[in-house]
């Protein structure tokens, strides 16, 4: 069965500015050691491919002025 990538949108990097976008957030059902903080789309399509992962997008929180803003039941 392949692994899955998990990835997300950077908050604070605008999509005409020349920075990496995105942001690897987990990985599942693989053994993978990541060694950057940012990734451009490219980069992680590459490796989703070379390691036969999916890539799954995370959803963007739309509450909130940052998406750190936002509270998380934890079901304590």
């Amino acid at each position: 069965m392949a692994g899955k990538i998990f990835y997300r949108e950077r908050v604070k990097v605008g999509k005409g500015e020349k920075k990496p976008r995105f942001r690897m957030v987990a990985v599942a059902e693989m053994n993978m050691k990541i060694y950057v903080e940012h990734l451009r789309r490219s980069e992680l399509e590459q490796i989703a491919e070379a390691v036969g992962a999916e890539l799954i997008l995370l959803k963007e929180e739309t509450e909130g002025k940052y998406k750190d803003d936002v509270e998380v039941d934890v079901g304590e």
